[in-house]
């Protein structure tokens, strides 16, 4: 055999296994587009947490991936914050930066797909009006064009994500007084984000905390088929949020029951006289699947009109809620995303809604990840 001979074999299997590298790369890898149905967020960690340090870096780890794979999920949420990511000056802080792409880089690997999530800005808070705080990014140029400039250094750094495995959500609950004012903006980012990343899939919500009930304001950018419209839904708050300290309606403490009439008159006399007004509904109407359904029904036709997947992005019960309760409302939700094709994401995977502790790295509620897994997957 000559040198030559000898040569071009080597170069073509050079090339064989270049090809066979890629091909198995993460980034690179192919599938047939960003499909998910059953997922859940991994909250309180790159997002609504001042915990830093090694504690950040082990919250998450490859076994964590493992275990959602095997149970059933086929993708996560992963929430990030502004404050975890650059400074008041706008530099990149790496940590979070290299905790986030490692993350992406176990989830592909194990078979999960990935939305990522800007939770929380300096310029808006989804709880703001809870914390005597203001929203400037509506009114304020400026504040929207660092939106745009945070989505631009993401981009610079994610793009090379196989469109397959990982997809952006812009902003979490957007909070705007006029809902013109939220179609805006998504127009703005949105033509930003495409001159950058034409396939990329994004996740739109609607205005005030992505309610179903204003999804019929919502203004979908036109002719673009790589868009999942989003909504949260935790009604009937008042079982979702029971004993939550952060919400008035958490203060009621008596009996309440699902489906149904969720509290008697005498129960609703006895509540605290601040919160009568705020629960008063839940004594004279009922819960119940169907009740479920026909609010989520908006949200539902617009997705159709557009020909676009729907997703619920968070839903979920507060732990200390009666398990009874929450595994009924859990199997009536599941049974409305199943029939209408709904994908979501649990809230959450580790935290006060969570069926999983991290400290203990045991379940804590293997009751609600069976009900989980019990709904219709990928290809069902």
């Amino acid at each position: 055999m000559t040198i030559t001979k000898l040569s071009a074999k080597l170069l073509a299997l050079c090339l064989a296994l270049g090809v066979l590298l890629v091909s198995c790369s993460p980034k690179a890898e192919k599938t047939e587009g960003f499909k998910i149905k059953r997922g859940t967020n991994l909250s309180h960690w790159l997002s609504q947490s001042w915990v830093r340090g090694d504690a950040r870096k082990n919250h998450i780890q490859e076994d964590d991936f493992v275990r959602l794979h095997e149970l059933g999920f086929d993708h996560v949420r992963i929430p990030i914050d502004e404050v975890q990511f650059w400074d008041e000056e706008g530099n990149k802080l790496p940590e979070a930066w290299d905790l986030l792409t490692g993350a992406l880089d176990l989830a592909i690997k194990h078979q999960i797909r990935a939305i990522v999530d800007l939770h929380v800005i300096r310029s808006h808070n989804f709880n703001a009006v809870n914390m005597g705080q203001t929203n400037p990014l509506f009114t304020d140029e400026s504040a929207q064009q660092r939106l745009i400039d945070m989505w631009v250094q993401l981009s610079e750094v994610l793009k090379d994500y196989s469109t397959d495995w990982v997809a952006y959500e812009f902003m979490n609950e957007p909070v705007a007084d006029e809902h013109e004012q939220w179609n805006q903006l998504i127009a703005k980012v949105h033509k930003a984000l495409r001159a950058l990343e034409p396939e990329r899939t994004l996740v739109i919500g609607s205005n005030r905390w992505q309610g179903h009930e204003t999804f019929k304001y919502l203004r979908v950018p036109e002719g673009d088929p790589n868009i999942i419209l989003s909504f949260h839904y935790y009604n009937p708050m008042l079982l979702t949020h029971r004993g939550a300290s952060w919400t008035p309606i958490g203060r009621y403490s008596g009996d309440i029951q699902y489906p149904g009439m969720m509290i008697s008159e005498e129960n609703l006399a006895g509540a605290p006289e601040e919160i009568k007004e705020e629960i008063k509904d839940y004594a004279v109407t009922e819960w119940d699947r169907d009740r479920i359904y026909a609010q989520m029904k908006d949200a539902i036709d617009v997705a159709a009109k557009y020909g676009l997947q729907l997703f619920c992005g968070e839903w979920g019960v507060y732990e200390p809620v009666d398990r009874n309760l929450a595994y009924a409302w859990t199997k009536d939700m599941l049974s409305v995303f199943d029939e209408f094709d709904i994908a979501w994401t649990s809230w959450c995977y580790d935290g006060d809604f969570g069926f999983y502790d991290q400290k203990s790295e045991s379940y804590k509620d293997k009751g609600l990840v069976d009900i989980l897994m019990s709904g219709k997957g990928l290809g069902k």
